[in-house]
């Protein structure tokens, strides 16, 4: 079978939004200068206003904003911080912050229009989550309005899940709203980022105000609609980024904003997507290679040709291209579900593995730390790949907003602690066969780290059944870690027979294993005679001497505990 070859389908699904009424209507109430109409409700507030037509019968609500400034195209750049906004006792969007983007940062200038005018917008908010929830809700605005929009869809993220109702924000040439911090945040969820589509002029100079000298500390989220006689849909944010610095390069800056007649451009391209169809540009392209074939579509759909790069010094469509089509290769976010199946096979593998050790009475930990079979470098791959993909699933929950990573961590709890249990023994041989020392502080990887704080967070009990103590990893994932480190003790103290720190602690590894054994939260592959742990006892009890007594060492002289362990009949005194 052929490979499948990547393509850009921003042209169709761009036409797909245009021809539906959505854009058009929500601009004509943008635009409407009716207040009176009793299916409108109007407010004016400090340097605001808004609308929420809500006709009966219509198939969604529509929310738009409208601020009034003296002149748009001169708003600061500067931000604020959410940790400001903390200590100012502003947690409205507290919940955007995730483990790994504990803060992020907003325009300066849209916030405080938004904090001015934060009690009706409260009122506002109470309302349509009250109102019915079968009824969609689409928020506009152009502009700075168009930024408002944004923060209050953001405003109302908070309280939505996976249902299809959620509200959809349209922005009509509006300056970007925050730093690569907050377009992380949104665009790590899939659901929030669907949220927001941007419709933009070529020739508009305010969605590039922030953009200077071919650079920007603000990032795009959401969809952006970029219009030019067609078309064109980018949602990759660094693609977005790119063609807006594009844009800036080869239109004058100065352009007034009364110029750009939005009402126009939708009404256009509507009748354009409904009468003629979708673009035909491509079909004399004779590329091979059809993701650049989308890319150059795309770039002549905005104006951007080598026409226009004969004009201006500064611009180059070859490398516009070139690098478009890299970021569309890498867009793809790490998709946990997609390579499940594959993950399921490689800890069957191990699991197999495992049984296999076991009926040499090596145990599975032992026998990868020895490698003398072929099986065991087969393992190594598995524990392999099963890392790279829980190191990608950890880094992406990190990722993720507060709320929806509680409750990706709680879906996904189960595997995370069964792959910690099953492998984080593996690297703790690899690491101690090659001399290495302390290794929950030394070497432990952040990875496994989060997955045992997660659990923990989620009050799961370690409590295991004392029938199915034969078939459990064990509960502790570093038991094989503090086992080595009780064997260099041993070391230690044969080389200086008086040391009482060495002693205790040796003695509180003995309590260590008692307690882990005392709650059934351990494997019976410890005893197998040629296991590390039993190496310990055997060199421990030497230099205890054979009248030594604890509560470890009368449950392990006498083997016949062992079995009676395995099978949940041994009773801990």
């Amino acid at each position: 079978m052929a490979q499948s070859k990547l393509f850009c389908s921003g042209i169709e699904l761009a036409s797909l939004v245009t021809s539906s009424s959505i854009l058009c209507k929500s601009w004509n109430t943008l635009s409407s200068q009716s207040h009176n109409n009793e299916d409108t409700v109007s407010y004016v507030g400090v340097g605001l206003s808004w609308k929420l037509d809500k006709k009966p019968g219509s198939d969604f609500t529509i929310l738009a904003f409208k601020v009034t400034l003296d002149d748009s195209s001169n708003i600061p750049d500067d931000f604020v911080s959410s940790s400001q906004l903390k200590e100012d006792n502003f947690i409205d969007f507290e919940f955007l912050c995730s483990r790994k983007f504990p803060s992020f940062s907003f325009n300066k200038t849209a916030v405080s229009i938004f904090r001015e005018n934060y009690q009706e917008l409260h009122k506002l908010k109470s309302e349509i989550n009250s109102s019915n929830p079968r009824t969609p809700l689409i928020v506009t605005g152009h502009g700075l309005g168009g930024t408002i929009a944004s923060l209050f869809v953001i405003s109302l993220l908070h309280n939505i899940g996976s249902g299809k109702n959620r509200p959809l924000c349209i922005t009509f040439g509006s300056p970007l709203l925050g730093d690569k911090r907050l377009q992380q945040t949104i665009s790590r969820s899939s659901i929030w980022n669907s949220c927001f589509i941007h419709v933009v002029s070529h020739k508009d100079p305010l969605p590039r105000l922030f953009i200077t000298n071919q650079t920007s500390t603000y990032m795009p989220f959401g969809t952006f609609i970029i219009c030019s006689s067609d078309a064109t849909s980018f949602e990759n944010p660094d693609s977005i980024l790119k063609i807006l610095v594009a844009l800036a390069s080869v239109h004058d800056k100065n352009q007034g904003l009364e110029s750009v007649d939005y009402g126009n451009i939708v009404k256009s391209l509507y009748l354009k997507a409904t009468c003629i169809g979708f673009s035909t540009q491509g079909e004399n392209m004779t590329n091979p290679d059809s993701l650049a074939t989308g890319i150059n579509l795309q770039l002549q759909a905005l104006g951007l040709t080598p026409h226009i790069q004969l004009q201006q010094e500064n611009f180059d469509i070859n490398t516009l291209a070139t690098k478009s089509k890299e970021l569309e290769q890498k867009k793809k976010l790490f998709d946990p579900s997609k390579k499940l199946n594959n993950m399921k096979v490689n800890m069957a593998q191990l699991e197999w593995y495992k049984k296999k050790s076991k009926n040499l009475q090596l145990g599975y930990y032992d026998s990868y730390k020895n490698k003398n079979a072929p099986f065991d470098h087969d393992a190594d791959l598995y524990q392999k790949m099963l890392t790279s993909y829980w190191e990608k699933m950890v880094e992406e929950v990190e990722m993720k907003p507060q709320k929806e990573g509680a409750a990706f961590r709680t879906r996904w709890l189960y595997g995370g602690t069964t792959y910690r249990r099953m492998v984080e023994p593996l690297a703790i041989a690899d690491y101690y066969r090659e001399g290495g020392k302390d290794y929950v502080n030394n070497k432990r990887s952040k990875h496994f780290k989060q997955l045992e704080d997660w659990l923990m967070e989620a009050s799961t009990t370690n409590a295991t059944s004392k029938k199915n103590v034969e078939a459990i990893l064990t509960i502790d994932s570093c038991f094989w870690a503090h086992v080595e480190e009780a064997l260099l003790l041993c070391r230690e103290l044969k080389a200086v027979k008086e040391k009482e720190e060495t002693l205790k602690k040796l003695f509180e590894f003995e309590e260590y294993v008692y307690q882990l054994l005392k709650d059934y939260t351990i494997s019976p592959d410890i005893f197998l005679a040629q296991s590390s742990y039993i190496r310990w006892w055997n060199e421990y009890k030497a230099i205890k001497g054979s009248s030594y007594i604890s509560a470890l060492a009368n449950f392990m002289n006498d083997g016949t505990n062992f079995k009676q362990y395995a099978v949940g009949a041994y009773d801990f005194p």
